[in-house]
């Protein structure tokens, strides 16, 4: 017999989260249905668990700064076990306190593989759902990498969930995953961290001066950062791993305890069989309108990292996108048009390398005339106080109307510091007008005013 909804919502991050929460609080009838423990992604296999491992090696980088400004000598040193157990601490409880707070609302909460058939219907297990609409928010997976020994490469999300730190991991790929899990790794006492980025250049979405200044603080932390190095396959042997990758000057090989999937994520609607239902998909995702309904299937909504909107991939624009989606689905028609505001993004690196708007490449290609402020900020109070050798901005200037068109950030306080540029920028905000802003003193805000 098949169960009628006014709304299903496929994945339990906060693409699909909100969207169920506000339909069932209008008096919809809601279901939702993940495969993995709900929450999602960012929120128990990504950004906070990787954050809070962060936390815990912010205390090595701060130690080994302070070593010659009066701190007692003698490095401290991280026990993996216990700092794992300090990220489970958050993401062990979350789960069941979202499925507790979704039922609470009156959502049925499903847990298994959700997939389309011919009648439009959903099949979860043993059970076949029918819905007014669907709202799909199923989020990304790593991408396959189709090389000899695929299966000897782990996840990011195995690699959160290990119990103890090998001494020698290889990370493929050369973005946040890559750089992030290696500062990590590298902090809590791996004895080799390499990075193999198939490009010329790491972090390939940050400007490239200031990406330039953080691969030399990452190799000076002491991990190898390989470029033009393309992975051709993974061998075992016994316990350790051999990655063969080639190079500009031929063939070359590494030896490891752990090999990490770092390269790209996809969409995570192949499974889904969204072709039954005439749903039409593109490489980016799913194909939807400015008001995140599907091009081809009205009665199909989605957002975040399996939907095709030309937006960042990150957990706040996914949570922005369910809202407006909520409310087209609500209103039965589309009134509400995305507006996406400046929207910043982070490494969470140490330092951070932080942006918002455009890169000089982009501001160029896109014709504007512009003013580039950049510096390096070493020798600034901020940098010095904590005893940071690798920091920086740059700092795009509209030349006619003053508007600050980008800004990028490298050093302690950079991921703060992008929060008050995405507000001025939002704002319309001009660089005079950012510059007289004032903010208390000394702090990392403070520093604004001499970046514009």
């Amino acid at each position: 017999m098949t169960e009628q909804f006014d709304l299903i919502v496929l994945g339990a991050g906060t693409g699909g989260v909100n969207a169920a929460r506000l339909c069932a609080k209008a008096g919809w009838k809601v279901a939702i249905v993940d495969e993995l423990p709900y929450g999602g992604t960012c929120m128990l296999r990504g950004c906070d668990p990787k954050k809070m491992l962060v936390a815990v090696t912010e205390a090595m980088d701060w130690s080994d700064r302070m070593q010659e400004n009066g701190l007692n000598t003698g490095l401290p040193t991280i026990n993996w076990a216990k700092m794992m157990a300090f990220k489970r601490t958050f993401t062990e409880v979350m789960p069941s306190r979202l499925e507790k707070g979704l039922s609470h609302m009156g959502i049925e909460v499903l847990h298994g593989n959700a997939r389309f058939y011919d009648n439009g219907c959903l099949q979860i297990a043993d059970r076949e759902l029918s819905a007014k609409y669907f709202h799909i928010a199923t989020g990304a997976t790593p991408v396959k990498l189709g090389i000899p020994g695929e299966e000897y490469v782990t996840t990011s999300t195995d690699f959160l969930e290990r119990e103890s730190s090998p001494k020698r991991i290889v990370f493929i790929g050369g973005g946040f995953i890559a750089f992030e899990f290696a500062h990590i790794s590298k902090r809590a006492g791996a004895s080799a961290v390499t990075i193999l980025q198939r490009g010329k250049h790491a972090l390939v979405n940050f400007d490239p001066d200031l990406v330039d200044l953080q691969v030399k603080r990452t190799q000076e932390l002491g991990i190898n950062v390989h470029f033009e190095a393309v992975v051709i396959g993974v061998a075992k042997n016994g316990d350790e791993y051999i990655v063969e990758y080639s190079t500009p000057h031929g063939n070359e090989t590494v030896t490891c305890d752990l090999v990490v999937h770092a390269a790209g994520r996809v969409p995570n609607i192949a499974n889904l069989n969204l072709q039954a239902i005439g749903v039409k998909t593109g490489k980016r995702g799913i194909n939807v309108n400015k008001y995140f309904r599907s091009e081809s299937n009205p009665k199909v909504f989605a957002v975040g990292d399996c939907a095709d909107t030309g937006a960042p991939n990150l957990t706040p624009v996914s949570a922005n996108e369910s809202r407006i989606a909520a409310k087209n689905l609500l209103a039965g028609k589309d009134v509400r048009a995305i507006k996406y505001p400046p929207i910043p993004s982070v490494v969470f690196t140490l330092p951070p390398v932080a942006r918002i708007g455009l890169l000089e490449s982009e501001a160029d290609e896109k014709g504007f005339k512009f003013d580039v402020k950049f510096s390096k900020t070493e020798k600034w109070y901020s940098s010095m106080r904590v005893r940071e050798k690798y920091s920086g901005y740059k700092v795009l200037v509209e030349k006619d109307s003053g508007k600050i068109l980008g800004a990028h950030l490298l050093g302690p306080g950079a991921e703060e510091q992008i929060n008050v540029f995405a507000m001025a920028m939002g704002q319309g905000m001009t660089a005079n007008q950012l510059k007289g802003v004032i903010f208390a003193y000394p702090s990392y805000s403070s520093d604004i005013g001499s970046m514009v």
